[in-house]
């Protein structure tokens, strides 16, 4: 599903127009992700809700959402290509992603950011109320190993 914000941005959950250099090229170098192969990007995209930001038909930017669309949500690898940051679009993509899944009436969606707080914060995020109740599994740098 398309969704047009204004006459340049276009925000599209249709895969077959996602750009997989764009997005492997800008996830290897992230902070999450650093050295992700480009074979689990395609993974990853294969088994998530995804949706791809474009400007004047060239993908700027992406994020994805693993979820069974019944109960819970995780918000993933969000971005805008630095020469289009401060622009409104990630605040856009952000937008156009909560009223998606507000239409499913989820019990639980759930990000992770070390420097987006304020951004997510106006869509409703907050901390966890009950971190005690979370637990993980987290190995770092696995794409490094």
């Amino acid at each position: 599903m398309d969704h047009q914000t204004n006459e340049e941005l276009v925000i599209s959950s249709d895969k077959s127009r996602l750009d997989l250099d764009v997005i492997h090229t800008f996830l290897a170098s992230a902070y999450w992700s650093k050295g992700i192969p480009r074979e689990v990007v395609e993974r990853a995209i294969e088994g998530s809700l995804c949706f791809g930001v474009y400007k004047a038909g060239a993908q700027i930017g992406f994020a994805r959402v693993i979820t069974d669309q019944a109960t819970f949500a995780y918000l993933a690898d969000v971005f805008i290509v630095q020469a289009e940051q401060r622009k409104g679009y990630g605040k856009a993509l952000i937008a156009h992603i909560t009223e998606a899944l507000g239409r499913l009436r989820l019990r639980r969606t759930l990000l992770a950011t070390a420097d987006a707080h304020g951004l997510y914060r106006q869509f409703g995020f907050t901390p966890l109320a009950k971190p005690d109740r979370m637990m993980e599994i987290n190995i770092r740098d696995i794409y490094q190993q």
